[in-house]
This record gives structure tokens, C-alpha cells and sequence, in this order.
């Protein structure tokens, strides 16, 4: 019973019952009626292959394989290359690198770009740190250097050493203002400067400032990545809210949640949805 109340409750979510939107999606039954079918097309339309039956727990897999890709892939309203974009946002901040190897293959066979994967691994930096981008980085590598993709891949960055601050502050101030400055005014000497200085010229300046995606996406996957680490509530708030500033709708960061509950479990989506629902623009 509680295996279809969850799903069922992200499928309302969607559907507009909480923001007052109608929807003429089908109904549940009907929806889940063909869930077999449709997580062996999904299957084979991402890893080039039929699914096949685990040799050791088989029935853990088919839980897996129906659930995800015939249910989750088809709630909401993201393609599949944004599907496949958040799976290696929780893959790396999650360090499943296994896994991270299957998906990065799953987005170049639908025509996710290596300049995209890549860009969205390097994103992840500023919030889970350089070692464990470094570790996504080498997974994601070996599966282009597999593929025959040249490495390193084209360069991206637009920024030159003495502009990090301002062209960072040019990305920063129309999402987020000067709240991180004002909220660590009164540290004690050098670090009330120090601090937010770097954050606008790292996350802001040396990242936002790449090409490669555009600013919606970014915001997607930073939201994406935050959700995953968990307890990290009062970030996701705030990007939140830079995310519908950015053009993202309540239904896409929903949709985005509702593909991040495999990889990293309902609590923490529980705890988005309600951020979510509370986000608003000033």
C-alpha cells in the first residue's frame, strides 16, 4: 500500500491539485496500466539494450527497473536529456560512480552533448567541493574517451582573472541580490569581506559565467544537487526562488524532484516539495 500512496502523492503534486492548475493528463490506473511496456521501451531507448534480469536479485531490479523507468520518466513536464542531466547531478553529489559510468553513456545515446554533462558536473563544485567533482570527472572522461570523443573537450570559460567579481556579481545580483553579504555583515574583521567576496567570484564568477548551459538549467541542477545533499534547506530556499526568477516553473522543480526520488529518497523530496510550494518572488 505505501509503494502506490507515494507515487500517487507526486502524481497529484504534478497534476496541479496543490497549485490549483487543471490537468488533463490520464488517470492513475490507466496511466500505470502499460508500466511494464513502457519501462522496456524507456530502457532500451537510454542504455541501447534490452533489460535484463538480475542473475542475484532479480526481484530488487524489476522494482527498480518498472518503478523508474516506467513511472518516474513519465511524470511531469521534462524531456529526457533534462531527466538524464539531474540523474548525473545526484550520481555525482551522491558519488555513485557506477551508476554515474550507465548514465553518462545513457545521455550521449539520446543526444545529450559531452559539453553539457561535463558542464554539469563542474557545477556541482561550489557545493560538494573540487575532490568529488574531480572523482565525476574522471568517471565521465572514461566514458567519453570509450566513445571516441576527444579530450579535453572544448573550453567554456568567459571569464578572465581580474572580472571574476563584477561579472559574478552581473549573475548574482538579479537572482539573489546582495543577501549573502548582508547576512555576513557583522563576522568579525577580514571575514565579512572575505566570504561573500568569494562566493561571488567562485560560484558566480568562475561557474554561472560558463557557456555550455543556460541559465535555467543551471539553476535546475544547483537546486537538483542541494536537494540531494540534504539539510540544506535554507540554500534550497533561496534557490528556490532563483530558479522562478530564472524562468523555471513550480512544475518543472516539481517534475525535478519527482525524478530525483530514486536516487535519493523521499524524505529529502518531502522537504523540496515544501520549499517549493512556499517559494515566491517578491
Amino acid at each position: 500500500m505505501k509503494h502506490m500512496l507515494l507515487p500517487l502523492t507526486l502524481t497529484l503534486l504534478l497534476s496541479g491539485s496543490v497549485f490549483g492548475q487543471n490537468s488533463n493528463k490520464p488517470s492513475q490506473k490507466a496511466s500505470m496500466d502499460n508500466r511494464i511496456e513502457r519501462a522496456r521501451k524507456k530502457y532500451e531507448e537510454l542504455f541501447g539494450q534490452p533489460i535484463t534480469a538480475s542473475k542475484t536479485d532479480p526481484e530488487l531490479m524489476t522494482i527498480l527497473q518498472r518503478f523508474i523507468f516506467g513511472e518516474v520518466f513519465y511524470i511531469g513536464n521534462l524531456d529526457d536529456k533534462t531527466r538524464e542531466l539531474i540523474t548525473i547531478t545526484a550520481l555525482t553529489t551522491n558519488q555513485t560512480l557506477p551508476q554515474l559510468t550507465a548514465h553518462t553513456q545513457a545521455a550521449l545515446n539520446i543526444g545529450v552533448t559531452p559539453i553539457q554533462i561535463r558542464e554539469v558536473v563542474y557545477q556541482c563544485a561550489p557545493f560538494i567541493g573540487f575532490p568529488k567533482v574531480l572523482n565525476a570527472v574522471e568517471t565521465i572522461n572514461k566514458v567519453f574517451e570509450s566513445r571516441g570523443i576527444k579530450l579535453p573537450l572544448e573550453a567554456k570559460a568567459t571569464v578572465k582573472e581580474g572580472e571574476r567579481f563584477e561579472r559574478g556579481r552581473q549573475q548574482q545580483a538579479p537572482l539573489y541580490g546582495d543577501a549573502m553579504k548582508q547576512n555576513l555583515k557583522t563576522l568579525p574583521g577580514e571575514f565579512a569581506e572575505a566570504i561573500p567576496r568569494m562566493l561571488t567570484e567562485s560560484a558566480f564568477g568562475d561557474f554561472y559565467t560558463r557557456q555550455g548551459l543556460d541559465l535555467k538549467t543551471r539553476e535546475l541542477m544547483i537546486f537538483c544537487g542541494l536537494a540531494t545533499l540534504g539539510g540544506t534547506e535554507r540554500q534550497m530556499a533561496s534557490h528556490a526562488v532563483g530558479n522562478l526568477k530564472a524562468g523555471n516553473s513550480k512544475e518543472t522543480l516539481l517534475a525535478a524532484m519527482v525524478q530525483l526520488y530514486p536516487y535519493i529518497g523521499f524524505p529529502r523530496i518531502s522537504n523540496a516539495i515544501t520549499l517549493i510550494k512556499d517559494a515566491k518572488i517578491d
